[in-house]
């Protein structure tokens, strides 16, 4: 006696469930790439371009400024150090020894005010002690600082040489030398007693703006 046959369709069933639950699952993620680093990212960019043969052009930064102009310093200790010379042809000064000296245009008037002491001593310098390229350079820093502070009347103590090798006023020879050649001296004389007599001289500035 043989078997009934199985019909197709019943054959069929387990494939069509298999094939049902195949698509109900996700198919399996594909891995992401590995991020790229910045140098990988930019030689993609620039690939295919030439490199240059020379730097670019690029200004370079300013260089910072110290808060303490060290430079600037130096240069008022020692302004017009090289111009003052020792020697000075005294074609607008009086012969003597006292000091006395007035810039040419500038009013006779103007000499005798401050040989009387009509302006006030507005700052000092003390040459005692020093040699003759110290002073020069004392000299020149302390009438730069004097002008930008616009302080007209000044006084330099030059000494009266008593500790000198010859008991001679060296300094006060120099000075005097040195003072005539500086543009913003007007007028200059010997210190009235009571402010050095003939160990000082009192000094007459130009002001700031030239007056």
């Amino acid at each position: 006696m043989s078997r009934p046959k199985t019909p197709l369709a019943e054959l069929l069933k387990p494939l069509a469930r298999s094939l049902r639950e195949s698509r109900r699952q996700p198919p399996p993620a594909t891995p992401a790439p590995p991020p790229e680093d910045d140098h990988s990212v930019f030689m993609r960019a620039v690939a295919g371009t030439e490199p240059l043969n020379h730097p670019l052009p690029y200004p370079h930064p300013p260089a910072e400024q110290s808060p303490h102009p060290r430079q600037r310093q130096r240069d008022e200790g020692l302004v017009m150090h090289d111009a003052m010379t020792d020697r000075w042809p005294w074609d607008e000064i009086e012969s003597g020894e006292e000091l006395l000296y007035l810039r040419a245009g500038q009013k006779l008037d103007t000499l005798k005010k401050l040989r009387r002491g009509h302006w006030v001593v507005q700052a000092q310098l003390d040459l005692h002690g020093l040699n003759t390229d110290e002073a020069r350079a004392a000299v020149g820093g302390f009438l730069h600082r004097c002008v930008q502070a616009d302080q007209r009347c000044v006084r330099i103590i030059h000494g009266k040489g008593l500790g000198s090798r010859n008991k001679e006023p060296v300094l006060k020879n120099k000075l005097r030398n040195w003072l005539v050649q500086r543009d913003e001296v007007l007028a200059f004389c010997q210190a009235r007693p009571v402010d050095g007599g003939a160990g000082a001289a009192i000094v007459l500035l130009r002001g700031r703006r030239g007056a």
